[in-house]
């Protein structure tokens, strides 16, 4: 386990048999976890006999995504405990912690961060926008009060905060989860380097577009020629051979590390309104 951060944010491949359950597990706090790339996150943890606590608002998806974690992981005596909370909602995070409270977690996942509000700011309803930012920063960063000092304590683990390559500029219709995004990349930049020194590994991964239920949910075209889609499965291994690669790590390969350096130019006007014209071609298929 690395605790400087890897200098070419190369990520060791994840493989079951060597990955370090000692240091992140015995269990792991997945949130966002009943389907999609968390949900694969949880089944190849399983393989590697670490127990999971997966939380998401849906109690269908997330028991039964829990069923199949036992069943993956029954040969290394996995558990799986589940909590259905609504992370817009007050009170989520202090059930989240309850939950995990008699557990000796080793890693965190948080994977809890879509874009639920749609409109331009000027015509923006006000409590839409909240939950956005609920859902994207503020429980997030109450989630993490709570389980830094448990993992600063114990001198070994992991926190991983799903993030986007939305977060790398403005966009037209959803500039608040835009912004949200922006906003996480940064404290994770800072908490990286407050953890670091105790032994706690800290990274945001940086998703482009991923064929997850979310995303087909979304209608977004990801057939669009030259586009590139990474499947939640191989964003999951990405994902937990990367998590001592932080501050920040992006995943999916050459591609979108190219579009993260693109976006973080500085003729953002250029970069901007190229940015909005294949949005709008991702939105309406062309």
């Amino acid at each position: 386990m690395s605790t400087t951060g890897s200098p070419t944010n190369q990520p060791t491949p994840f493989d079951p048999a060597t990955f370090d359950a000692a240091a992140y597990g015995p269990w792991a706090l997945v949130v966002g976890g009943s389907e999609g790339v968390g949900a694969e996150i949880a089944l190849h943890l399983a393989d590697t006999g670490v127990s999971s606590v997966l939380v998401a608002r849906k109690p269908g998806p997330l028991e039964e995504t829990a069923a199949a974690v036992r069943e993956r992981g029954r040969g290394h005596g996995v558990e799986c405990r589940t909590v259905s909370v609504d992370l817009t909602q007050e009170g989520s995070t202090a059930r989240i912690a309850d939950a995990t409270a008699d557990l000796d977690v080793g890693l965190v996942v948080l994977n809890a961060g879509a874009n639920t509000y749609g409109a331009e700011f000027a015509d923006s309803d006000m409590e839409q926008v909240q939950k956005v930012i609920d859902l994207n920063i503020t429980s997030p960063l109450a989630l993490l009060r709570q389980v830094a000092p448990r993992l600063r304590e114990r001198g070994r683990g992991g926190i991983v905060v799903m993030g986007s390559m939305a977060g790398y500029l403005g966009h037209a219709d959803m500039s608040i989860y835009s912004a949200a995004k922006a906003f996480s990349r940064v404290f994770v930049e800072g908490l990286w380097l407050e953890m670091r020194a105790h032994g706690v590994d800290v990274v945001e991964v940086i998703l482009g577009v991923t064929r997850t239920p979310a995303m087909i949910r979304a209608g977004l075209d990801m057939d669009l020629p030259g586009m590139t889609v990474s499947e939640p499965d191989d964003v999951a291994r990405e994902v937990l051979g990367a998590i001592d690669s932080g501050p920040v790590y992006v995943c999916g390969g050459e591609s979108n590390q190219t579009g993260v350096a693109f976006s973080s130019g500085t003729d953002r006007g250029r970069i901007v309104a190229g940015a909005a014209k294949r949005m709008k071609a991702l939105r309406e298929g062309r």
